[in-house]
């Protein structure tokens, strides 16, 4: 038995509310602090599954917006029309391209990363992957963010912190980081936001 208590009340809260993880309500305090989220948003969602940041974002983008996910995982269909969901490796820039066409999107508003790499509990290691990941998830960005668009990604406490602050202000205007209340006070992961694509 580990130390938390995984039915705690976000756990409860998302069962409640038919979201199938918790992290819904991490992207519920990132929407609510900087409203990144508009109705017609075209959002995409890396390492998507099993899908609560897509539930979240769908009702938030209404029925002219749109959600993508992509993930290695299968992802269970969702009924709603407006998620698009894909299994594919972000690291596969060609698979990457073809979801795209198969949309008939160029690029998005914004663009959502719960990416977390598999955990050895060896900090040097974990931040190294951590920043390997968020690195595409910024590749992707460059070329498929709209001008002024946003991203969020999930960072993990212990990795060269400064490395990817570094590549994400090149890009964005704003750089900031947060960490929602929804975030268990055992973990150590928190969010970097980059706000306004130059």
């Amino acid at each position: 038995m580990s130390h938390f208590n995984p039915h705690d009340k976000y756990f409860k809260k998302a069962k409640e509310e038919g979201y199938r993880a918790r992290s819904a309500f991490k992207l519920e305090g990132i929407q609510n602090r900087f409203h990144l989220i508009k109705p017609g948003t075209k959002l995409l969602d890396l390492g998507a599954a099993p899908g609560s940041f897509m539930q979240y974002a769908a009702k938030e983008v209404g029925e002219k917006g749109l959600v993508a996910g992509i993930d290695l995982q299968k992802i269970e269909p969702f009924k709603e029309g407006n998620i698009h969901t894909f299994q594919g490796d972000i690291f596969d820039e060609e698979s990457v391209v073809e979801i795209f066409n198969r949309l008939k999107i160029k690029q998005f508003d914004l663009i959502t990363s719960d990416l977390a790499p598999k955990t050895t509990g060896i900090k040097s290691i974990d931040g190294n992957a951590s920043l390997e990941l968020n690195l595409q998830v910024l590749k992707i960005a460059q070329k498929h963010l709209k001008k002024g668009g946003g991203v969020v990604m999930k960072i993990l406490s212990g990795f060269n912190e400064g490395d990817l602050v570094g590549e994400t202000r090149k890009l964005f205007k704003q750089v900031k980081k947060y960490r929602p209340e929804a975030i268990r006070k055992s973990s150590h992961e928190s969010y970097l936001i980059g706000l306004k694509k130059c």
